[in-house]
Formats: C-alpha cells, sequence, structure tokens
C-alpha cells in the first residue's frame, strides 16, 4: 500500500510516537525516535562517503569472515555510542561486532536488547548504490552479564519493535510495534521524518521474485525449482515474475513490502558456508519478518516460520523466503514436496 501524503501531513515521527493514541510505550517510543535521529547522521554520512574518504574497505574481516566497509565501522559506532546515550539500552549485538555489548549502567527494569546491521548491503555503498539499517528491539528478561544470551537468543516473537532505514533517493524510516507498518520519510525543510506511507499492506501477491541468481547452480532443487516456476511465461498464473535484485535486503524487501512478491535468499547445496543461508536471524531475518508479518506478509525458511526460530548463536544464518502471503506460501510447497 502506498501512503497517501494528504492523510499523514505534518506528522513527523516524534509526534507519532509520543501521540497517546499511538499503541507503543513510552520508553519505547523514545528509543525508536534516537534510533531515527541517528539515522539522520547516517544518511548524511552515506551520501557524503565519497568526499570524506568513507568509500572502500578498512582491511580487517568481521566475525562473519566478511571485509569491514568502512562506513560499517563508523556506523557501527555511531549507533552503539546513540544507544548507550539513551540510559534504555542494556545490551547490543551487531553485525561489526563479535560478542554482544553489555552496558552494565544501563541494565535497569524496563531496558531493552537491541540487535542490529548498521549498513545493510554496504558493497553497493562504492557504486553509489542503496544501503539501509537494520534493528530489532526485545525486553531485557534476565540480569547482569551471565543472562546476556538468555537475553538475546530468543525467538522473533518476542520482539517489542523492529524497523529499517533506507537510505536512497530519499531516506525512509520504516517500524513496526506489535500493531502496525508505518513508512515516514525524511524531509530535509524541517529535518525531520514525516509521515508519508501509514499503515502499510503488503498485497497478497506480487509480479516481482528478489534473488541472487548468480547462485542459481550451487542451490538446492527445491530452490531451483520455486525461481523456474516463477520465471517460467503462464498468462494464467501471472507469470513470469519479474527479477529485481539491488544486492542490499533493505532495498529489495522495501520494494517488497509495497509492491509484493517474493525477495528470497536461500541456503546453498552441501556444506558449505552459505548451507545455511547468508544472512543472519538476530539483525536481519528476524526484524524483516517481524514487519512483514504485521504488513499482512508471511516470512518462511521454507520449512517453518523465522519468527518461530529459537537462535542458538548470536551470528546464526537461516534461509529465508518473505513476501506476499500468497506467493510465500506457493515457495513452501516446492519445499515441503506438494509440488
Amino acid at each position: 500500500m502506498m501512503g497517501d501524503p494528504m492523510i499523514s501531513k505534518g506528522i513527523t515521527l516524534t509526534r507519532h510516537l509520543l501521540d497517546d493514541r499511538t499503541p507503543i510505550e513510552g520508553d519505547l517510543g523514545a528509543l525508536l525516535i534516537k534510533i531515527g535521529t541517528v539515522s539522520k547522521l547516517i544518511s548524511r554520512e552515506v551520501n557524503r562517503a565519497a568526499l570524506h574518504g568513507k568509500l572502500g574497505y578498512t582491511g580487517e574481516i568481521n566475525v562473519q569472515g566478511e571485509q569491514i566497509a568502512q562506513l560499517d565501522l563508523w556506523s557501527n559506532d555511531v549507533l552503539v555510542d546513540a544507544l548507550k546515550e539513551t540510559g534504555l539500552v542494556c545490551t547490543m549485538v551487531s553485525e561489526e561486532m563479535e560478542a554482544p555489548l553489555h552496558v552494565d549502567r544501563n541494565c535497569l527494569p524496563g531496558s531493552y536488547v537491541v540487535c542490529f546491521d548498521p549498513v545493510d548491503g554496504s558493497s553497493n555503498i562504492d557504486i553509489n548504490g542503496t544501503v539501509g539499517t537494520i534493528f530489532s528491539v526485545r525486553h531485557r528478561r534476565g540480569h547482569g552479564r551471565e543472562h546476556m544470551a538468555a537475553d538475546i537468543l530468543r525467538k522473533g516473537t518476542e520482539q517489542v519493535a523492529a524497523g529499517y532505514v533506507m537510505y536512497g533517493p530519499s531516506t525512509m524510516f520504516v517500524y513496526a510495534a506489535g500493531h502496525a507498518v508505518h513508512g515516514f520519510t525524511w524531509d530535509h525543510t524541517l529535518d525531520d521524518y514525516v509521515l508519508t506511507h501509514p499503515d502499510i499492506r503488503i498485497p497478497r501477491q506480487g509480479k516481482t521474485y528478489s534473488v541472487n541468481h548468480g547462485n542459481y547452480h550451487r542451490w538446492s532443487e527445491p530452490t531451483r525449482r520455486v525461481v523456474d516456476y516463477l520465471s517460467t511465461p503462464d498468462k494464467a498464473t501471472g507469470r513470469p515474475y519479474s527479477l529485481r535484485y539491488v544486492g542490499s535486503m533493505v532495498a529489495d524487501l522495501h520494494r517488497t513490502l509495497l509492491e509484493g512478491g517474493l525477495f528470497m535468499y536461500p541456503g546453498e547445496a552441501g556444506e558449505g558456508k552459505n548451507a545455511k543461508g547468508k544472512l543472519r536471524l538476530l539483525y536481519e531475518v528476524a526484524p524483516m519478518a517481524y514487519i512483514v508479518e504485521q504488513a499482512g506478509g508471511r516470512a518462511s525458511t521454507g520449512d517453518e516460520r523465522i519468527l518461530d526460530i529459537e537462535p542458538s548463536e548470536y551470528h546464526q544464518r537461516v534461509p529465508i523466503i518473505i513476501g506476499s502471503p500468497d506467493d510465500v506460501i506457493l515457495a513452501e510447497e516446492f519445499y515441503q514436496g506438494k509440488r
């Protein structure tokens, strides 16, 4: 569903989150406002990366075995500092940090755990492509460092909020907090996010699919059959679907959320490092699944609901099929041997 700017004219992110009619707890609203504020700093730096010498890589390798982009590292530090400052975040998990960060002074009743990918799709930065930030929020449950794993390694159903920021032609902040999905566009004149996409609902079926087709010969047979089916012409079923792939989960899934269809990052056949997919459960897959489900969509591994997976490690990878409910169900039928 595309928002009508006339409906939401003048409603800023701050006003929306602090409105008594918005069903969200007060501290959570303040935390989301802070994430929105720091995302504007990241957006400015993304826009000026070439001018400020932040293109390319640092030469370091992260815990995933991947090169760290300069902007990844800078954005991670900015987010960590901002979340610490809120006094609301007890523990953080990031793609760029090997271990969770525990902030003792913030571990008070009602504090939160935040998992995030500071710059999703960072390989796009050097070619001026779209990138984004993904975040997930859940309540702290335990007490002290020894309870970090118990706080973090929980099913996606325990998230209290999730969202992403897309740094594209315009910067958009999209969030869900248990009731609906709302999108805000950064108005540079006001220097604030303005509600432009209220109550986003994903179409039941779409006409596009997003997948890294270059991995075709490394996929399992069910994955290849799904993609073959979607790309085979058949007027009666509205095929072929069009292939659209940016290489940033935020960008590809944002299109899917608004226009329908599928985003897939499947596991590869065999026992290689991507046998369970490439995307991480805690700070990429689970938050996006939370958002899409609240917009009326569906998120699956092909065999099980994403939000029902109980994580076993901080940087766990899982395959994902996510998007319009009818399209995801169709794909699941291939994985479950029904087609």
